[in-house]
């Protein structure tokens, strides 16, 4: 069980030695990054400011149309059960 993570930590390790060093990144990059970051954790926000009223509104509305589902359904189920043949008549 073990040795098997063994091995790939090995040869991880053999590996290390001949990995390239990293790349001096441009400061250009780097702002464009984190300004792409930070431009798409405010639109973010606002998009999902915009779009949580509207889906409070949908979950009003679907409690509203449940409500009167299974208060039909309750009506339609009495009406059966009056209307259903029994021995007592």
């Amino acid at each position: 069980m073990f040795s098997g993570s063994f091995r790939i930590i090995s040869v991880l390790l053999r590996f290390k030695n001949k990995m390239v060093p990293p790349v001096q990144v441009s400061p250009l990059i780097k702002t464009a990054r984190w300004s792409a970051l930070l431009v798409g954790i405010v639109y973010g926000k606002k998009r999902y400011d915009y779009l949580k009223p509207i889906a409070a509104e949908e979950r009003r509305i679907e409690e509203e149309e449940k409500r009167v589902r299974e208060e039909q359904e309750r009506i339609a189920k009495q009406l059966a059960e009056a209307n259903e043949d029994t021995i007592l008549k």
